[in-house]
């Protein structure tokens, strides 16, 4: 075995990221990425929705053709009332041309111009017939509209929901892909929220902008076509706004971005501190730290407050401003075609036509900028989302992986060195070897490198140098699902989900028969204390496992291991929460469970591992000391100094660093 001595240990990445209850550690910056390549991947993930999609847009351009049409119809009602009012009041009898000649005669010109571009018969009124035809066609193409637009909508919504379910299991799958390196890196509060508020919030601008900008982009297309018939020149004065307001929504949506993406970023810190806060929050209690971690809340919820003030505030900008341009415009259209009314050029159910068209041409510009705080923030989340997406995985399984060899359990380490930290070496040139049915407990001051070295054999965390090899099969070669169905491990963090206590036991065994599993609870104690409950194994437990003790949790656990009834087991301190009479029974309950089975054992109470076949002492990555309990006590060395710290009360001198123990 090597024994070189190495570097200090650098201290296993924790789960937080440095972000404690009672600290006041900032988010980095987080980078923006540019809104359009952002928003082109968004849209990309439509992709597979293509047929329906066509479907929508061709419902929508039904839909907008019958709504465009219906104020030319409006117009020739506006027209044929118009004409029935003015035709009244001619002398019956007289032709239209005549009419004009006599209201020229007598000074009456401009009249005159306007009734020679009327379609009007002198002494005839209102045509009700003509009248109530052109209602009905109006009232018809609205009805027709309004249903194409329904069934757009359902469809859409099938479209939006589809996305999201696939955007929801890719991040599932992704994160199943990701290696534990990238996890002891990210706050549990940040990564939540990218998973839950940010899809959701992606959800939510997919629901609610792509109609409206499909139906919006095909109504501007479809109104500026009308407008031309009508007007070319009114239409002309029409278009002046659309570079206004492509510049203004430009320069807006520039500042705003900003400050959406710090927004969600602002979101993410402050849920990460929130979920730390209340995991944590017996021991905010106990230490009496409750005023600092609301002093740390109130500081991330005022970036928060102020980065959605900024982003809602700037966006909110845009609709006003756009307002403004489109009654400007409103004014220039109704004066110019007065005036060309008034000499003839128009009929004013053309005019009143083209002004409800400058209508639906503004109102449409108007509610793609309204929707621009909408889809700023929509992207930012997706931004979110897909940086979570283009997260380094870990290494691929083997294309080709070994057979599995026979299942005895024995694990050799071969020269392994591994660090976290590429400047900061843990171990170095590490070689071991664990026979089938030994127990090697591994014992050492925190930071030695304990747990590092069981989640190595787990392909936790993948080798710098050397090889770890099961049976004589690199890990490497092998899938991590076969690798880790061999493999049982109880942690000191006991980890319980929503179920009954048979549920709980089962998760190591699915296919575990009743009696398998009251045979691995009575073989682990918790039998004997499931009994006392009123609903036995059917009793619920939350997922924190509030409604049983901290000792039956980890009894429950280790219950678990053994229904798995695998070749390896890994216990990381798997008593270190039960009282002293059930640690004895315990400890008998896995002399049985080890038997024939090879068992890595990480103790820091060291009257647990007397028995075991071989002790390895390590200090900084390496192996100090190996052998049994007796041969080290004998050779006085580090294990006699953590084993005196313990039973013989703490030393003091050179001594006393020693002392510490995990």
């Amino acid at each position: 075995m090597s024994e070189r001595p190495m570097a200090p240990a650098r201290p296993r990445p924790g789960g937080g990221g440095g972000f404690g209850p009672f600290g006041g550690g900032q988010m980095p910056a987080e980078k923006s990425m540019d809104f359009g390549p952002s928003a082109r991947r968004l849209l990309r993930r439509l992709s597979p929705e293509r047929p329906r999609i066509m479907a929508v847009i061709a419902l929508a351009v039904v839909s907008v053709v019958f709504s465009v049409i219906g104020p030319k119809l409006l117009g020739r009602a506006t027209d044929v009332i118009f004409s029935g009012v003015i035709g009244g009041r001619l002398p019956a009898g007289a032709t239209k041309e005549q009419a004009v000649q006599a209201l020229r005669a007598s000074g009456h010109g401009d009249f005159a111009d306007m009734i020679a571009g009327m379609d009007v018969v002198p002494g005839r009124g209102i045509d009700f017939g003509e009248l109530g035809t052109v209602l009905a066609w109006v009232l018809g193409l609205y009805l027709a509209a309004s249903l194409f637009m329904w069934l757009q909508g359902y469809l859409l919504n099938d479209v939006t929901q589809r996305t999201v379910f696939r955007l929801r299991a890719d991040v599932e799958d992704k994160l199943n892909r990701l290696p534990l390196k990238f996890f002891d890196g990210q706050p549990r509060g940040e990564l939540l929220s990218r998973v839950t508020n940010d899809i959701d919030n992606v959800s939510q601008t997919l629901q609610q902008t792509l109609s409206q900008l499909l139906n919006s982009l095909l109504t501007v297309v479809g109104v500026l076509v009308m407008m031309f018939v009508i007007s070319p020149l009114l239409a002309a004065i029409a278009l002046v706004t659309i570079p206004v307001t492509m510049i203004v929504t430009g320069q807006i949506a520039k500042r705003s971005q900003k400050q959406f993406v710090a927004q969600w970023a602002h979101t993410g810190t402050l849920n990460a501190h929130i979920e730390e806060a209340f995991t944590g929050h017996e021991l905010v209690k106990v230490f009496g730290r409750g005023p600092e971690v609301e002093e740390v809340f109130r500081e991330r919820n005022d970036a928060l407050y102020t980065a959605s003030f900024g982003a809602q505030f700037i966006s909110g900008i845009i609709m006003p401003a756009m307002m403004f341009i489109g009654n400007l415009n409103y004014v220039a259209i109704a004066v110019v075609g007065a005036v060309r009314v008034a000499g003839g050029s128009m009929s004013l159910g053309d005019v009143q036509a083209f002004i409800q068209y400058s209508r639906q041409f503004t109102q449409p510009l108007t509610q793609v900028a309204s929707m621009a705080n909408l889809l700023q923030s929509g992207v930012a989340s997706a931004e979110r989302v897909f940086e979570l997406l283009d997260a380094e995985e870990q290494e691929p399984d083997p294309a080709v992986p070994a057979p599995p060899a026979a299942r005895r359990g024995r694990v050799e380490f071969e020269h392994v060195s591994f660090r976290y930290d590429p400047g900061q070496p843990l171990i170095e040139d590490l070689s071991l070897v664990a026979e089938p049915g030994h127990t090697i407990a591994i014992v050492g001051p925190t930071g030695a490198g304990k747990t590092t070295l069981v989640n190595l054999i787990m392909r936790f965390y993948e080798l710098d140098a050397g090889r770890i090899t099961l049976d004589g099969v690199d890990i490497t070669a092998m899938r991590r699902e076969d690798l880790r169905s061999q493999i049982g491990m109880v942690l000191q963090d006991t980890w319980l989900f929503g179920g009954t206590i048979r549920d709980n036991i089962a998760y190591g065994n699915p296919r575990a028969t009743d009696e398998e599993i009251r045979a691995a609870a009575r073989a682990t104690y918790v039998d004997r204390f499931v009994r006392t409950l009123p609903d036995g194994y059917d009793t619920v437990i939350d997922e924190e496992g509030g409604n049983v003790s901290a000792g039956e949790k980890q009894l429950i656990t280790i219950a678990r291991a053994f229904l798995a009834d695998p070749s390896l087991l890994i216990l990381d301190e798997a008593t270190s929460s039960v009282d002293t009479r059930t640690e004895v029974l315990v400890q008998h309950a896995m002399a049985a469970l080890r038997s024939d089975r090879t068992s890595f054992v990480i103790a820091h109470r060291l009257s647990t591992i007397r028995d075991a076949d071989l002790i390895l002492v390590m200090e900084a990555g390496s192996i100090v000391e190996h052998g049994t309990h007796d041969e080290l006590l004998a050779a006085r060395g580090a294990y006699h100094r953590l084993y005196s710290a313990q039973f013989a009360g703490a030393l003091a001198g050179d001594d006393a660093p020693a002392a510490e123990v995990g």
